[in-house]
């Protein structure tokens, strides 16, 4: 599988070979929607907590008798009918929204969206993305030139998750250059998670070769040394 290569004023420089494992995974909506809804469950907060009629102050007195009143009984003006009274099965601070997600589901998962944006041409791979300085204006010419990418026209004009940019290292003018803009989000690539890919139009990844590496490394990471020691040891002992 092969995909061309752009520079950041969006001239072609050759061809990548990608790996079949990470960009040609068939799409698997259910899997894919299994992932996302356990993500966002695990990124609630969980702060939003309510009180029962025996939690709300007052009303512990009878509002009026029992009978004889030709009204409906009531016993408190705490009870969930009355305005100011307690929540009827209300959000509670201790409950948990916390979704166990096995790490090869979401690599998987991350696998079929940029194979999909692979696919529908919204994934561009590009040589090396720098600036001199960490100006806005320099990357303002940097998005300029990706939108001269055949296909990725909109990146310069759509206002809002016009695209997602995942450098292969840290490069702190490139991040406080593409700070100011509200419709892109740049960050290393070993943080590419599915919620990303999906939430914006357009994806570039830059220094492809390194960059796929840590891609398909997600699905096998490599073991520590100090793992591989300990194993190597147990397997003597053995």
């Amino acid at each position: 599988m092969e995909t061309p290569v752009y520079n950041q004023t969006g001239k072609k420089m050759g061809m990548i070979t990608l790996p079949e494992n990470v960009f040609g995974v068939r799409a698997s909506n259910s899997l894919v929607h299994q992932v996302v809804i356990g993500m966002q469950s695990n990124m609630r907060a969980g702060t939003a907590n309510t009180k029962g009629r025996g939690e709300v102050r007052g009303g512990g007195k009878k509002p009026w008798k029992q009978k004889g009143t030709a009204r409906a009984r009531h016993g408190s003006i705490r009870s969930p009918i009355w305005k100011g009274g307690g929540v009827t099965h209300g959000p509670l601070k201790d409950k948990d929204y916390g979704k166990k997600i096995n790490r090869k589901m979401k690599t998987k998962a991350l696998y079929a969206v940029l194979s999909q944006k692979l696919k529908d041409g919204k994934l561009f791979f590009v040589d090396s993305i720098t600036l001199s300085e960490p100006k806005t204006k320099e990357a303002k010419s940097v998005i300029l030139g990706l939108s001269k990418i055949p296909g990725a026209k909109e990146v310069a004009s759509k206002k809002r998750n016009a695209f997602y940019l995942a450098i292969s290292k840290k490069n702190e003018n490139v991040l406080r250059g593409f700070g100011n803009f509200s419709n892109a989000v740049v960050d290393d690539v070993r943080n590419m998670n599915i919620i990303d890919v999906l939430n914006h139009r357009y994806i570039f990844i830059a220094n492809p070769e390194e960059s796929t590496k840590v891609l398909e490394s997600k699905i096998h990471p490599v073991k520590s040394r100090k793992a591989s020691l300990a194993e190597v040891e147990f397997n003597r002992v053995k």
